[in-house]
C-alpha cells in the first residue's frame, strides 16, 4: 500500500521540533530558534527531493523455478529489478504482493547502489519461496519498494505494477505400480513374438532403422552381416489404458463450476487424477485422459513420456466442472471395445451409478473406481460388479486407497 506522509518518525519529530521553534521564537522573541527551525525544514525538504532524485526503476520481470507451481509444493521466484540511479542510495525494503493462490515471505532488503550517471541500466535480482497453495493461474505482483534517505528522515514508497501470471498445477501424489498385475495390467512395455518356426535360426532378421527398440537386436544376425540387425517378427505393443474423470456439477459442488481450488471434493478428483496418469505414464502405458460423455480433456499420451505428462498437470490448473450429467454414456464410450485399466473418478456416487456402469468393467483388464462422496454402499454394490474401488477424500491418503483399490477390490482411504 502507498504511503501518503512522506516522513519517518524521525521526520515527522524534526518537523514538530522545527514547529515549535518557530511558535517559541515568535513569542519570546530569540531569533536563534527561528532559524533553527528553518534549518530543520531544509533539512527535511532536501531528505524528501533527494528521494525522487536517485533511484528510478524501469523493468520489473519475474522467473520461477519450475515454471509452474504446485499445490503443497515449493517453487523459487527470482524478481529482477532493472534499476538507474543519478545519486547512491541507502538500502530500503522491498515487498512482493502474493495472492491468495500462494503464501511466500515475499520480502527484504533492497541493496544500496552507488551512482550509475555513466552506467547502462544494472538488474537487481531478489528471490524467495513460494509454496502453492489453491489450484488456478494467479497475478504475483505489483513489486512495492520502500526507500529512505541517508538520515532516516522522509521515506518513498513505489509501487512497480508489473505482475507475473503464476500457474499452480494440482497435487500430484506419487502412486504405487501396478506390479501385482500381468499382461496388459502389468504397467510395463511388454512384447508379443509371432514366431514362424521353434529356435532363434528360424527368425528372419531386417537391417536396423532408428526408432526400433534395442531390444529387438538380433545380435547373431548382426555378427553375420556386420551390421545392426532386428527380429522382423517381434511386434512391441504398448499396453493402453484410460482415465476417466466425471466433472459433473451435481457430484460436486456449485463451487466447483466457478473458479478453480474452490470445492474442495473437486481438487481431490483433479489430484487423483493426475497422480493415476503420472503413475500409469511412468509405467508404460498409453493413456487416454476424457470425461464422462467420452470427450476429450487432453491429447493420448504415450508410455514413459513424462514430457507430456508435465504439460497435461499445468493444463488442468484451470479445468472445472461441468454443469451437464453424463456418467450415463460411459457405458457407450466402451461398447464393444476390449482395453486395458480404466481408472474412473467420481464425486458424489450411489447405488444406482453403479448398476449404470456395470458393463464398462467387462471391457477392461483392470477397472477401478475412485469416489470422493460414494453413498450408502455404493461401492460394495460396484464391487460386486466387477470394479476395484476405493474412497478418496480431501485429506486422506490416495497412495492407500489407490494400492487398497488395485490389490484387494474394496478399500477405504486412511483419515
Amino acid at each position: 500500500m502507498r504511503r501518503l506522509w512522506p516522513l519517518t518518525a524521525r521526520g515527522t519529530g524534526a518537523l514538530i521540533l522545527a514547529v515549535a521553534c518557530f511558535i517559541i521564537a515568535n513569542e519570546v522573541g530569540i531569533v536563534e530558534l527561528m532559524y533553527f527551525g528553518i534549518l530543520l525544514i531544509a533539512v527535511l525538504a532536501a531528505s524528501v527531493v533527494s528521494l525522487y532524485l536517485t533511484r528510478r526503476s524501469e523493468t520489473v520481470s519475474r522467473s520461477l523455478s519450475p515454471d509452474a507451481a504446485t499445490v503443497g509444493r515449493d517453487a523459487l521466484v527470482t524478481v529482477r529489478v532493472g534499476v538507474r540511479t543519478a545519486l547512491p542510495t541507502a538500502p530500503g525494503t522491498w515487498r512482493d504482493t502474493v495472492p491468495k493462490g500462494l503464501t511466500a515471505n515475499a520480502q527484504g532488503v533492497f541493496p544500496a547502489l552507488s551512482s550509475g550517471l555513466r552506467g547502462a541500466e544494472r538488474i537487481i535480482e531478489l528471490s524467495y519461496v513460494a509454496t502453492g497453495t489453491r489450484r488456478g493461474i494467479h497475478p504475483l505482483g505489483p513489486l512495492q519498494v520502500t526507500s529512505k534517505d541517508p538520515f532516516g528522515l522522509a521515506r518513498r514508497t513505489t509501487m512497480f505494477g508489473e505482475r507475473t501470471k503464476v500457474t499452480v498445477a494440482p497435487s500430484v501424489i506419487d502412486l504405487p505400480a501396478l506390479s501385482n498385475f500381468a499382461g496388459e495390467a502389468g504397467g510395463t512395455l511388454h512384447t508379443t513374438n509371432n514366431q514362424l518356426g521353434q529356435g532363434a535360426d528360424n527368425l528372419i532378421a531386417r537391417p536396423y532403422v532408428p526408432g526400433d527398440s534395442m531390444r529387438r537386436i538380433h545380435w547373431r544376425a548382426t555378427a553375420h552381416r556386420d551390421e545392426l540387425m532386428v527380429r522382423q517378427e517381434e511386434q512391441e505393443s504398448t499396453p493402453e489404458a484410460t482415465v476417466v474423470m466425471d466433472r459433473g456439477v451435481l457430484r460436486f459442488s456449485p463451487e466447483a463450476m466457478q473458479a478453480p481450488g474452490t470445492d474442495a471434493g473437486f481438487e481431490a478428483a483433479v489430484s487423483a487424477c493426475v497422480s493415476v496418469v503420472t503413475r500409469l505414464v511412468h509405467d508404460g502405458y498409453g493413456v487416454e485422459v476424457i470425461d464422462s460423455d467420452g470427450s476429450m480433456l487432453a491429447e493420448r499420451i504415450d508410455g514413459g513420456d513424462m514430457t507430456e505428462v508435465e504439460g497435461l498437470v499445468n493444463h488442468f490448473a484451470t479445468v472445472t466442472a461441468r454443469r451437464d450429467e453424463h456418467l450415463g454414456k460411459l457405458v457407450r464410450v466402451f461398447a464393444g471395445v476390449m482395453t486395458g485399466p480404466v481408472v474412473l473418478i467420481v464425486g458424489r456416487f450411489d447405488p444406482a451409478d453403479a448398476d449404470i456402469i456395470a458393463p464398462v468393467a467387462h471391457h477392461s483388464t483392470l477397472p477401478l473406481l475412485l469416489a470422493v462422496t460414494p453413498v450408502g454402499d455404493s461401492l460394495e454394490r460396484a464391487a460386486d460388479l466387477g470394479w476395484h474401488t476405493a474412497l478418496i477424500e480431501p485429506d486422506g491418503d490416495l497412495a492407500a486407497s489407490w494400492s487398497g483399490a488395485a490389490d484387494r477390490g474394496v478399500s477405504h482411504a486412511l483419515r
